[in-house]
């Protein structure tokens, strides 16, 4: 895993550069934060192309307007900030009518080829598709993005209680789930 200071120097280092109208530096940004931006996007909205959607468009306002992330007293969090909003944005326009995805058939897998580790990504994600939107931002906030409770407060606007609260729910209830399923598949 990725030295979490190093990870937000970069980030904020390749603000700076957009800013100073380095162009190479959006795609660097892309780089390093698309696959943690588009996992907490897919959280939110629980559709692939609709989390795709909404790091684009929060990409095309960087490109557009990039200061405002190099203004930013913590870019990273400012960055998940924007995809959160974006992501609720897709939501909120989706039809009530539509069925939901099982986030168990989304493009979860890592490129190690190992079955046991994609099933239980799988497992994972079926789980979190079951919280409620609110509890799994906060689960992909705090065990992805190894954020605390009071950057999660900041990120979803709540408070640093009420993120560690809807946490320990989400918890509870995957370890639940999890549990359950373990019981169900069979292990050779």
């Amino acid at each position: 895993m990725t030295d979490p200071g190093d990870f937000t120097h970069r980030v904020h280092q390749y603000a700076a550069q957009l800013a100073q109208g380095e162009v190479g530096a959006l795609g660097l940004l892309f780089d390093l934060t698309a696959r943690r931006l588009v996992r907490l996007a897919i959280a939110i909205t629980r559709h692939q192309q609709d989390g795709e959607d909404a790091v684009q468009t929060v990409l095309i306002h960087l490109a557009a307007q990039p200061a405002h992330l190099a203004r930013a007293v913590c870019p990273w969090a400012y960055l998940l900030r924007m995809v959160r909003n974006e992501a609720l944005v897709a939501l909120r326009r989706k039809q009530r009518w539509e069925s939901p995805v099982n986030l168990s058939d989304l493009n979860t897998h890592c490129p190690v080829d190992e079955l046991e580790r994609e099933e239980s990504h799988r497992a994972v994600w079926a789980a979190l598709r079951c919280l409620p939107p609110e509890q799994a931002e906060v689960i992909v906030l705090k065990i992805w993005e190894g954020l605390t409770f009071a950057e999660i407060g900041k990120v979803l606007d709540t408070s640093p209680n009420t993120a560690a609260s809807r946490y320990q729910y989400a918890i509870a209830k995957l370890g639940r789930r999890l549990l359950n399923h373990q019981r169900e598949v069979p292990h050779g």
